[in-house]
């Protein structure tokens, strides 16, 4: 009916976004691919109780980032192999921060690339609560407003932990920049 075709559209515009953030979140690829799956059962059985007056893309992000928690808080009893789970390959979504462009010379290209793999390693190096929020603003371009909401924490504290977010962010930066 109606609703299995809406469900399938929101399905597909989201599913992408969804997978990146919580795998930049994560950085484990298929844990990532069954934590999206969860989302959308989680959205399926839930969606009679969505408040239609909000945004459809700030529950979902809520929901994934509920999930990603969890993992990390599962995986973090072993801090070896969150270490090296965080290994980021962000794929170029729509996002504020964009690496690479079609129009590009071969070696802007290859700085690109460079910059983006030095801003991957750099943000896996974040404590993980600074890390999603500085994630949910600077890569997937997500208002404060909605950070706060996803993250369930209050305005203050979201622009507290960005603002050190960007601060260490630039401080692991620094020596690649030299």
């Amino acid at each position: 009916g109606g609703d299995e075709r809406a469900f399938q559209e929101l399905v597909e515009r989201y599913q992408t976004r969804l997978l990146n953030f919580i795998y930049r979140t994560i950085g484990d690829r298929e844990r990532a691919e069954d934590l999206v799956q969860e989302v959308f059962i989680r959205v399926y059985r839930h969606l009679h109780r969505f408040d239609r007056s909000k945004k459809f893309s700030t529950w979902a992000y809520t929901i994934a980032s509920n999930l990603a928690k969890n993992e990390l808080r599962n995986r973090s009893r072993n801090p070896l192999v969150l270490f090296q789970t965080v290994q980021k390959n962000w794929q170029d979504d729509d996002r504020p921060l964009q690496f690479e462009d079609a129009n590009s010379r071969p070696d802007d290209m290859y700085r690109k690339r460079h910059l983006r793999e030095i801003v991957e390693e750099s943000v896996a190096k974040l404590p993980e609560h600074h890390r999603n929020v500085f994630i949910l603003r600077e890569l997937e371009g997500k208002s404060y407003e909605e950070n706060a909401e996803i993250t369930d924490c209050n305005l203050g504290t979201v622009k507290s932990r960005l603002n050190r977010a960007r601060n260490s962010f630039a401080e692991i930066v620094a020596p690649y920049m030299e």
